[in-house]
């Protein structure tokens, strides 16, 4: 089922996002203006080939809904699955599991930080079963010799995401709505902890440990409500480069097509 962030405009508004989707100058809009130096540098994206642009056309035509547009990891995407990439639409589970399949894939050449990433199904069993409900989740893992652990975190009808970092030993919460997830950390923390005393029988120290939530003005916030998936995709990305994130929600609709290729081709740009 395609998952996003259908949300009503109070809501944007309790969110800060009111004023930004009126499309009407702020004095806060007419401050920002006046300090552009103040934004970041926003990263270089190659825009897709010719080729490719027919491709993701191609893939968002007609055809059998059920029709396996890729298979790797233990994972199938079908046309359907595809189609949650066309503008507006929510991702589902499919999309994202296999992207950040792709993501892990990319990060085992040399030069990239280790990258474990969890199902989209890991939380919410996480929470209703506790960890025995997840426990063999982790056959032949160590998550502890991995650099980061990137968790898609489902909220009923919005995307976000946890990221663990091992070596520094932070459990941060990215979400393109600005909401907070310091519960989240804490049962992520949990769950570490658990981990930690089942595999290795070593406890860890809580107040070793940096958990938060990124702040709004730290990472790209959406501007309407149906783009969370896509935002959390491209945090990850940018997270397991290494790079800062300097993206806009002006980068949808090409990070849109550009995901479209590469689950096609099972290769990140």
């Amino acid at each position: 089922r395609p998952y996003g962030a259908e949300v009503s405009k109070e809501m944007l508004i309790q969110l800060h996002l009111g004023p930004l989707l009126s499309g009407k100058s702020s004095a806060t809009d007419e401050e920002v203006k006046k300090f552009p130096s103040s934004e970041k540098p926003v990263e270089y994206f190659a825009p897709l080939t010719e080729a490719m642009e027919r491709e993701v056309t191609a893939a968002f035509g007609e055809g059998e809904p059920d029709e396996i547009m890729s298979s790797a990891f233990k994972l199938k995407v079908t046309r359907e699955d595809i189609q949650t990439l066309m503008n507006l639409c929510w991702l589902n589970d499919e999309v994202i599991n296999f992207y950040m399949a792709l993501l892990v894939e990319r990060n085992k050449k040399e030069g990239y930080p280790a990258v474990y990433a969890f199902s989209t199904f890991f939380y919410p069993k996480l929470v209703s079963g506790g960890y025995k409900a997840v426990r063999r989740w982790t056959r032949g893992v160590d998550l502890f010799k991995q650099d980061l652990i990137l968790v898609p975190i489902h909220l009923r009808v919005h995307w976000a995401l946890v990221v663990i970092d091992v070596t520094k030993k932070t459990i941060k919460y990215f979400d393109s709505m600005g909401q907070k997830g310091n519960k989240i950390c804490e049962i992520l923390f949990q769950y570490l902890q658990e981990e930690s005393r089942e595999k290795r029988n070593l406890e860890l120290t809580f107040l070793e440990w940096t958990l938060r939530s990124m702040e709004p003005h730290e990472i790209p916030q959406q501007l309407n409500g149906s783009d969370c998936g896509v935002f959390m995709c491209k945090y990850a990305d940018c997270i397991s480069r290494d790079k800062p994130i300097t993206f806009t929600q002006n980068h949808m609709p090409y990070f849109r097509r550009k995901m479209v290729w590469e689950i096609i081709h099972q290769q990140l740009l």
